[in-house]
């Protein structure tokens, strides 16, 4: 069975508040990096049936090391501070296929 998408990225979005105990990825800007990410996807022609897919995630429970984001189907998780990141992971995990050893989380 062929896969629908070849890599799936999922950038967790969660916001918990101000007041929570524990952090959470949308208190450092995921929401606005994941549409960075979709919109250059888009931009480099990557997206669509059997290419890249960008999505939105809920919790992913690891918010203390955020912002994070998983790609499948290799289930590699990242971190990343800012565009310059998220370009890199597209540039080299989803294009070339070469993991960003400098993001991942372990």
């Amino acid at each position: 069975m062929t896969q629908y998408y070849e890599r799936h990225l999922f950038f967790c979005t969660n916001e918990r508040g101000a007041d929570a105990e524990r952090p959470s990825c949308n208190q450092c800007g995921s929401a606005a990096l994941r549409e960075y990410a979709k919109g250059r996807v888009k931009e480099l022609g990557l997206s669509g049936q059997g290419r890249v897919r960008v999505n939105t995630s809920g919790c992913l429970d690891r918010c203390e090391l955020g912002p994070v984001c998983v790609v499948y189907p290799e289930g590699i998780w990242y971190t990343y501070i800012d565009e310059q990141d998220v370009n890199e992971i597209i540039d080299s995990h989803l294009i070339r296929g070469i993991p960003v050893e400098r993001l991942k989380l372990s």
